[in-house]
């Protein structure tokens, strides 16, 4: 680029002058020269030919005090400005300012040598004439110097206290004046010069007239060649050329190769100027927004980006992360800030901060305090209790283990979510619930990728940043109940999330980095195993969270739910006492579940009735009695659970497992004449139908041993029926139901007084276990049973239920269905009994 330093030139008759702000300044004169030029004259003129010719008829001193330039190589006739900064060199002006005003000034052959010597410097410079010396505020010396002839070293003199050297001068050889080849060449410099001037938007016009006023040729070819956009070695290799005609002829080759430049990049600035001026444009409208805001007190964006890197050095991360964070961080600093990738970019680096790096709260391992918190929290669940105490002990003695990935399977109610918080008191740690019933879409798990606008990361990632650290107790609430849809499989997702060996490097889409959730401990909840994604079950531990007795349920409710509700009504237990009677009643004659949230809501029913009463100033009994249950609640409604009586024949007690929790039901069969025929009603399922067939099916191929005459099964009807018929049926484990309720009738015999019982039977006569058994003995005991008839491979399944649970009750453990027979069936006719 042409490198337009002039600030001083001779237009016509009047004397331009450029300030350093850019200012014009004209003078006029009449007639002015370099000679005899008053040192306080305010305006320096341009060299005119008389003054060169006068130069150059002046004879060199033998010896002269030579001034290294750093960064500048002066041409004969030019008028630059120059720094002294080093102590000779300050010297040396003074000294020479003092006396003839003459120096030699050579450029060094490397600006960074600090102090010069002869090897240092090139030998061939300019004699030159100190002009004017100032003072500068900051305490520096500039002197303003004109080049006069070219010179050569011949000896150094001495260094001390600055260069001294002999010098001879070099000769300039000139060619012919009438040359036409040298005016062509004098012609284009000019010409390129105009066109540099005029293309070049730093360079202002006002450069032509000094152009046009130099009359010198050599003057020109020596201010164009100092105004070069050059390196000093260069230009030290212009000032070399001894031919004048040769050195126009490089300076013009130097200078086509500048306008060369210059045209190409103002071609690729008119072709993205539009884009440049929309830029701009954005720019200053941002910079303008940005001032107004931290004129309100917001914060700029770049006080964001050092908020970001501040907190970036707190954080625990690993070096991996730590390069991930810098490189994203780079990019939203490339972006511009109203581009709605800005955000994005801005929220994805503010979750990389604010989620919790290697930050784990510490376990607390008082087994004995964690227990007393269980119990206090939770009446029952005692292999969820020995299950999270074996935890704690193992993590006690090795810090390292992997959380287990637990799963509590029971029915609704019995207190398995409010069981994570318990845990997470346990244990110290933080408490996060994630709700998973109806999850349709993978994304919800997994995030979104951050390239769509509105991308957010998954809820696992969410959640533990709101809880802070890494290793808290998850809930993951109603597993079983994740579905899918065009949007993907949410319970594929969860695999990862919940396989020990894959979770320590967990992706999520928004995060686009693995996140280590092996020391979170997931605790999830399901109603129904069956509806689990079986390679989903097959990562968790399954804990079975059984129902509650009528005597657990009472307990609960004194010490638990009762002051609950009293709280949260703005009473005291002084308002209201319920005692255990009615309690029990509450429980048996309106709750039918195998949890407590239906006798919540009836003790809110009473707790609600108290406040009222207390509110308008009526008056109420404060110790509840059982009318006082009946006056509030209404009449009992839930009685069909009660053991009915054995009078009549082929009415059978069995024991089934419902959604939520343990039933009685009844089988009821009765005869009619017919051609044989079997009928089963209730609302049955397919398996349940087929255990009536091979009851039958068993009676009838062992009649002798029952002592039933085989006409019978020829000549009546056989209808077989299962009350509450609005309600679905099915399943083996009322087999042996249906042939004491088959036998009891063909025999026209009792059935034993309060005995229920389950099981499967074969068509050899076989018994097999059945499921549910802890859930169908609490319903057995609701309905005041007992007697209870099992399988004999059930007794393993007595022997892990609490004794508690089994007080009153008598169990016969059978193989063979005349076992059952045996015990089920009495040697008493019913009333009224048919002869058949």
């Amino acid at each position: 680029m042409f490198n337009y330093k002039l600030k001083i030139w001779v237009v016509c008759d009047k004397m331009t002058e450029i300030d350093a702000m850019g200012e014009i300044k004209i003078s006029t004169f009449d007639n002015i020269s370099l000679q005899g030029l008053d040192e306080d004259a305010e305006l320096i003129p341009l060299l005119t030919p008389e003054d060169e010719e006068e130069m150059n008829k002046e004879d060199l001193p033998e010896t002269l005090p030579v001034l290294p330039l750093r960064n500048t190589v002066l041409f004969p006739g030019v008028v630059i400005p120059i720094t002294a900064g080093r102590d000779k060199s300050i010297n040396l002006i003074k000294d020479a300012n003092n006396g003839s005003k003459t120096i030699g000034v050579v450029s060094q052959k490397d600006e960074e040598t600090e102090n010069p010597g002869v090897k240092d410097i090139n030998t061939l410079g300019t004699v030159a004439r100190i002009l004017r010396v100032l003072q500068m505020p900051d305490g520096n010396t500039t002197v303003i110097i004109q080049g006069k002839k070219r010179f050569e070293i011949a000896e150094v003199v001495s260094e001390k206290p600055y260069l001294t050297a002999t010098v001879k001068e070099a000769a300039e050889e000139r060619p012919d004046e009438k040359s036409e080849e040298f005016k062509a060449i004098i012609d284009s410099i000019k010409e390129l010069a105009f066109k540099i001037i005029k293309d070049n938007p730093n360079i202002p016009s006002e450069a032509t007239f000094a152009i046009k006023n130099i009359q010198s040729n050599s003057f020109l070819i020596n201010f164009v060649s100092s105004n070069l956009n050059l390196s000093v070695a260069e230009k030290q290799n212009l000032l070399e050329i001894p031919n004048l005609q040769e050195r126009a002829l490089t300076t013009l080759k130097y200078m086509n190769t500048e306008l060369q430049k210059l045209e190409l990049k103002n071609d690729i600035q008119s072709k993205v100027r539009s884009d440049m001026d929309q830029q701009q444009k954005e720019y200053f409208l941002h910079q303008q927004m940005k001032t107004i805001q931290e004129e309100l007190g917001g914060i700029s964006y770049e006080e964001e980006v050092d908020e970001m890197r501040a907190k970036a050095k707190k954080k625990k991360w690993n070096k991996k992360v730590k390069e991930h964070f810098e490189r994203e961080l780079a990019k939203m600093q490339r972006m511009n800030p109203q581009v709605a990738e800005y955000s994005i970019q801005r929220n994805y680096l503010d979750l990389i901060l604010d989620l919790p790096w290697n930050e784990f709260s510490k376990d607390k391992f008082d087994l004995k305090r964690a227990q007393r918190i269980l119990d206090r929290d939770h009446y029952g669940l005692e292999d969820v209790k020995r299950r999270i105490i074996e935890y704690l002990a193992v993590l006690k003695l090795r810090n390292d283990m992997k959380s287990p990935i637990l799963c509590l399977y029971g029915p609704p109610g019995v207190g398995k979510t409010s069981l994570g918080k318990s845990v997470a008191e346990a244990l110290g740690r933080e408490y996060v619930r994630m709700s998973l019933g109806g999850l349709r879409d993978e994304a919800e798990i997994r995030g979104h990728r951050k390239t769509y606008i509105g991308a957010m990361p998954g809820r696992i990632v969410q959640s533990l940043k709101k809880a802070g650290t890494s290793n808290p107790v998850f809930i993951l609430d109603e597993i079983d109940k994740l579905s899918n849809s065009h949007q993907g499989d949410p319970s594929s997702a969860m695999l990862e999330v919940l396989d020990p060996e894959q979770n320590s490097e967990f992706h999520d889409n928004f995060l686009e980095m693995g996140y280590d959730l092996s020391k979170v401990m997931f605790i999830a909840t399901a109603n129904n195993l069956g509806s689990i994604q079986p390679a989903l079950r097959d990562r968790m531990e399954i804990i079975n969270v059984t129902g509650y007795t009528i005597e657990e349920k009472v307990e609960i409710a004194k010490k638990h739910l009762l002051p609950k509700q009293l709280k949260e009504h703005g009473l005291s237990n002084k308002d209201l006492k319920i005692g255990k009677p009615q309690l029990e009643k509450i429980v048996e004659g309106y709750t039918r579940e195998s949890g407590v949230r239906s006798l919540e809501k009836q003790l809110a029913k009473m707790v609600r009735y108290a406040a009222k009463s207390i509110a308008i100033e009526e008056e109420y009994n404060i110790k509840v009695n059982n009318t006082d249950v009946e006056k509030i609640l209404g009449p009992a409604r839930l009685e069909r659970d009660k053991y009915e009586n054995n009078d009549v024949a082929g009415v059978v007690t069995g024991l089934a497992w419902t959604s939520v929790g343990g039933d009685i039901l009844f089988i009821e069969s009765i005869l009619s004449k017919g051609k044989g025929t079997l009928n089963i009603t209730g609302n049955l399922g397919k398996v349940m139908k087929e255990s009536a067939t091979i009851a039958m099916e068993y009676i009838k191929s062992n009649a002798d041993s029952f002592g039933i005459d085989s006409e019978v099964f020829d000549n009546y009807n056989v209808h077989i029926h299962v009350p509450e018929g609005a309600t679905p049926k099915d399943g083996p484990s009322a087999g042996i139901t249906m042939l004491t309720s088959l036998v009891s009738l063909f025999t026209q015999k009792k059935v034993k007084k309060s005995l229920a019982m389950t099981g499967e039977i074969t068509l050899r006569g076989k018994v097999l276990p059945v499921g549910g058994i802890k859930e169908k003995i609490l319903a057995a005991k609701r309905a005041r049973i007992k007697e209870i008839i099992l399988c004999e491979d059930n007794r393993k399944d007595i022997q892990e239920i609490k004794e508690d649970y089994l007080k009153g009750l008598t169990f016969h453990y059978v193989s063979d269905m005349s076992e059952v027979i045996a015990i089920a069936v009495t040697k008493t006719k019913v009333k009224n009994a048919k002869k058949l």
